[in-house]
């Protein structure tokens, strides 16, 4: 299944978009001269109600790859159907050796997920949703998987006309 429905959305000025840092690292690189360090930040931004995007910036301080994470995220905004605050169906994605599992879960059930993935799902908005890390840990990769999987989501809206039935036939079957 690696047919994805990216819906790619052009930031705005109004969008309110909040901002998570995932992970920093501290890179160092060994020269003649000694050691030069430099930092990488991963971050995902979202406006809580179905926009999501990550980034990762790179500088020699903290700050400046942090605002360059942001940057690099918003020119990555993509859009998430969301259904009474939990996905419209299971998915699962692979993103190098990261692999993720997302579920719908029932409205108060809350996000079940791990660090650098509930970023991604509290930033996109969904409130209720079972999900679980099967491969790597490694932040940069669950976090790209977990986008993969939240782009490969079908609006039901969409299942329906393709399928040529009523929305309530789509979920009730």
């Amino acid at each position: 299944m690696s047919n994805s429905n990216i819906q790619r959305v052009k930031p705005t000025a109004d969008a309110e978009l909040k901002e998570k840092v995932v992970s920093i690292n501290r890179v160092v690189k060994t020269t003649k001269g000694g050691r030069t360090f430099s930092f990488s930040a991963l971050v995902v931004v979202g406006n809580g109600s179905g926009l999501v995007g990550q980034g990762l910036g790179k500088a020699k301080e903290v700050q400046e790859a942090i605002v360059k994470g942001i940057e690099d995220a918003k020119k990555n905004l993509v859009k998430v159907p969301i259904r009474h605050g939990t996905i419209p169906h299971e998915q699962f994605a692979k993103e190098g050796a990261a692999k993720v599992l997302i579920k719908p879960a029932a409205q108060g059930t809350g996000v079940i997920a791990g660090g650098s993935m509930r970023a991604v799902l509290e930033s996109a908005g969904i409130t209720d949703v079972l999900s679980k890390n099967l491969g790597s840990a490694n932040p940069q990769n669950v976090v790209k998987a977990t986008v993969k999987a939240l782009t490969m989501l079908r609006e039901p809206i969409g299942v329906a006309k393709q399928r040529n039935i009523k929305l309530s036939k789509v979920f009730n079957g």
